[in-house]
């Protein structure tokens, strides 16, 4: 039995589909790509905009029409909030919550034939505990992810997660450490942390905990492995976790914190827990904490009552700090949040456009950081792939570069030294081997 799986959206979305695949392998489901025929097909959704069910929707549509005989189940965000819809899609055999994937195993293996399709999905809202998966030791991946919380708690006033992935819930660090272990020992060099809102970590547990003495048990237990933390809001990155940075060598200096705006009236509407001064300050803290750290942040333009004035304050905060790059959003109205009731939406061309301003900053931002790394060198990365069109090596540094190397020859996986050797406005180049006061010097071989 082939089994394929298309995801969706983001990386917890990833590191759940690596999981399911673990799962079903057990059961003889041998993997194929999502453009193979399969006779179980998977599709694990995105809801976060309208845009977003579309993309599900178009996905689930073509898995059926490209495998007429196979049965296509639908799970993921869009699956917890639009079953109805999907279920009605002429093909699907089942529709899965997020708080089934668990059991999706079992699920398939009693599904059978039937007309009209299964619905399995329950209350999210009512979900107290995280369902745990089993690390995905399998996956064809240079770095493996591990999903360490779920849910949120928050209610931001253009986001939709609270509803598709429920309430805040912690998985015990006893069996993190177990799982970390487990991806450690099957030869991964870099384990990437991700949860619906990681910084909210522990505070579901009944002894209670916190992201920053996780991070700290993780990297003793995954050393020499180097731990990657997913993104952080700024008001949960506190001294202890900025301390982790100095006490471990194999925490990567790389923190994606979502500002969303700049302006105070804006984060307020938006229900923001951070100041534009609060982001400044942090950033201030971390630049001077973490020689070469990469900080990324997210910024949604065009929020309902965004006007020039408190767009320009966004910008200005944004040129003005020592950030690496943006991921820019254009605000969507996203069905069933607060803000897309809101007054005075702002007209798609101003959106576009302001996109593209704060797009074309990211760029320069992107570039300045990566010069000032010229010269340096990094340890302990790791060769991700080849350039399609030449063939080179390309690694990913602690700190979020792609580095495209001089070299051909080496095994995808594998944990190298190098150095920065220049920064183009295209890519960054890097030769294997560590910079010494007397010059380069070659490593052949990885850790």
């Amino acid at each position: 039995m082939r089994v394929a799986i298309k995801t969706l959206g983001c990386r917890q979305n990833q590191y759940e589909s690596d999981a399911l695949q673990e799962l079903l392998g057990r059961d003889g489901y041998t993997a194929v790509g999502p453009d193979e025929a399969a006779d179980l097909f998977i599709i694990n959704t995105c809801s976060v905009t309208n845009e977003a069910d579309a993309d599900s929707r178009q996905a689930i549509r073509r898995a059926v029409r490209r495998n007429p005989s196979a049965r296509v189940v639908v799970t993921g965000c869009y699956a917890q909030v639009g079953a109805g819809e999907i279920a009605a899609i002429p093909g699907v055999a089942m529709v899965a919550g997020n708080g089934e994937k668990a059991q999706l195993a079992e699920l398939i293996a009693g599904l059978g034939e039937r007309r009209p399709p299964l619905i399995a999905v329950s209350d999210i809202q009512q979900s107290r505990r995280f369902a745990p998966l089993p690390p995905p030791v399998g996956a064809t991946r240079s770095r493996a992810l591990l999903k360490v919380q779920d849910g949120c708690s928050y209610r931001c006033t253009f986001c939709i997660v609270p509803e598709t992935r429920g309430p805040n819930r912690s998985q015990p660090t006893d069996a993190i450490l177990r799982d970390l272990r487990a991806l450690v020992e099957a030869g991964y060099p870099e384990v990437v942390l991700t949860g619906t809102h990681l910084g909210t970590y522990g505070r579901d547990l009944p002894i209670g905990g916190s992201i920053a003495g996780l991070a700290a048990e993780m990297l003793e237990a995954a050393a020499p492995a180097r731990l990657r933390l997913s993104s952080l809001d700024p008001h949960e990155v506190g001294e202890e976790l900025i301390g982790c940075f100095g006490r471990f060598d194999n925490l990567c200096r790389h923190l994606h914190l979502p500002l969303q705006s700049g302006d105070e009236a804006v984060l307020k509407r938006m229900r923001r827990s951070h100041t534009a001064d609060d982001f400044r300050g942090l950033v201030a803290r971390l630049v001077e904490a973490v020689p070469g750290i990469a900080i990324g942040t997210d910024v949604i333009v065009g929020f309902p009552g965004e006007g020039d004035a408190e767009f320009e304050q966004t910008y200005r905060l944004l040129d003005g700090l020592p950030i690496a790059y943006l991921h820019v959003f254009n605000y969507s109205q996203r069905r069933g949040t607060v803000a897309a009731t809101m007054p005075n939406q702002v007209p798609k061309s101003v959106r576009s456009a302001r996109s593209v301003a704060l797009r074309t900053l990211s760029d320069a931002k992107w570039q300045q950081f990566r010069q000032t790394q010229v010269g340096q060198s990094c340890s302990a990365v790791v060769l991700e792939g080849r350039d399609a069109r030449t063939g080179r090596l390309e690694a990913l540094t602690d700190n979020y570069m792609t580095v495209r190397l001089e070299q051909t020859e080496g095994q995808i996986g594998r944990v190298v030294d190098l150095t920065i050797v220049a920064a183009t406005e295209r890519e960054t180049v890097g030769r294997m081997g560590a910079r010494r006061a007397d010059g380069l010097i070659p490593i052949s071989e990885g850790r």
